[in-house]
């Protein structure tokens, strides 16, 4: 029974080793130092919460953060409530106008677009901003309400040791290009969809 004890705590301390000589490698792999660029897409939830996750983070350490939202804003988010009332080191800013479905004016919510992200814009050109959360931005590039040259131009101009998250469906292949890091979201299954009304503070 001993052997068997022993045999196994070897093997998994040899399996450790391992994986550390595996991890170590790749930490000193990594010399490159700058911000970098990160697309949060796909169909399931939680690509807000991820970004927002990566806002808590900058903000412990210290850092400012700038977060603009171009669908959320029509009605109160947790975040919003959070954010705009309680730390000094975030600009937090909604295009409020909801969801476009809601809306039903291209040109206005065009107009509404263009104004949020002359806001982005500068926070985008500010190496003040550790970083910058774009939220929902594949939507206006999806539906054409911004032009993708000007802001992948905008993107790749940023200051270099800023980092900058990009939420949303689809996107596009460009934009895939332009991020050093893309994860998605896949859905799996989805309270909504079995008539559970959206819950506050978890939804939004």
């Amino acid at each position: 029974m001993d052997k068997k004890n022993d045999s196994k705590k070897n093997n998994h301390k040899q399996k450790m080793q391992k994986l550390k000589e595996s991890v170590d490698a790749s930490i000193a792999a990594a010399t490159i130092e700058k911000g970098i660029g990160i697309l949060l897409t796909g169909e399931g939830k939680g690509k807000t919460s991820s970004a927002l996750g990566m806002v808590l983070r900058s903000l412990g350490y210290g850092f400012k953060v700038g977060v603009v939202q171009f669908i959320k804003g029509a009605h109160p988010s947790g975040e919003a409530k959070f954010f705009l009332h309680n730390h000094p080191d975030i600009t937090f800013h909604q295009m409020g106008t909801g969801f476009t479905w809601e809306t039903q004016d291209r040109d206005g919510d065009i107009k509404a677009a263009l104004e949020t992200w002359a806001i982005a814009e500068d926070m985008l050109k500010d190496e003040s901003y550790y970083l910058v959360v774009l939220d929902e931005l594949t939507y206006m590039l999806s539906f054409k309400y911004l032009d993708e040259e000007r802001v992948l131009k905008t993107l790749n101009s940023r200051p270099k040791n800023q980092t900058v998250v990009v939420t949303g469906r689809g996107g596009g292949k460009a934009l895939r290009d332009w991020a050093d890091t893309v994860s998605e979201v896949k859905e799996v299954k989805h309270a909504f969809n079995s008539g559970i009304m959206a819950r506050e503070g978890v939804d939004y």
